[in-house]
């Protein structure tokens, strides 16, 4: 089953081909907005059918346990997608993390609720799917990611040099990432011993 989040003033809801005219809409509103933050995008992202497949892909990799992908919705307007937070690169073993990405539609920007969904996802993150570590990572001059991840309790752990290819450039990314402070080790005594 599908993992859906509610907030005080939002649905999330995990990412499937059913949204893909609403996830086109989202990405044709935002396309200056998103463009100084995102890697290049691909053919047919503002196409519903691009949506379609993308919704597909996203449920397979969700039942595989290596992604999840929420669709951020107002509780009064739960048909216009108004962001997205995707919990990616999902790896377990002695790792047991995985790495945070979001974006918010520019005229929901400043309003706290970018802030509200990552509470929720997070605590998703660390008490359902157990995880040890959450990764996010953002360009240098995006103040605004900043301190909203310096507000959710992530902690600056260096600069990579021209990590990805955003904006025509290759661009420096700050690392940060916030531990679960309740990391049940218990996850570990599942795991089959080694053959002698």
């Amino acid at each position: 089953m599908l993992p859906t989040l509610s907030t005080q003033r939002l649905q999330l809801v995990h990412m499937e081909p059913g949204h893909a005219r609403q996830l086109a809409d989202f990405f044709s509103r935002n396309e200056r907005h998103l463009a100084p933050w995102d890697p290049p995008r691909p053919p047919g992202i503002m196409q519903t059918e691009f949506w379609v497949a993308e919704g597909e892909r996203a449920v397979g990799e969700f039942e595989e346990g290596a992604v999840v992908r929420w669709l951020m919705f107002l509780r009064d307007d739960p048909q216009r997608v108004i962001g997205r937070v995707n919990i990616t690169q999902i790896v377990r073993g002695p790792f047991h993390s995985c790495m945070l990405g979001y974006a918010i539609d520019a005229a929901h920007e400043g309003l706290g609720l970018m802030g509200e969904a990552l509470e929720a996802a997070i605590d998703h993150v660390f008490t359902v799917l157990r995880l040890h570590r959450i990764q996010a990572n953002y360009v240098p001059n995006n103040e605004r990611s900043g301190r909203l991840l310096q507000r959710l309790g992530f902690e600056r752990e260096g600069l990579a040099r021209d990590y990805l290819y955003i904006d025509g450039a290759w661009r420096d990314h700050i690392l940060t990432a916030r531990l679960n402070p309740a990391f049940d080790r218990s996850v570990f005594a599942a795991r089959p011993s080694r053959p002698a």
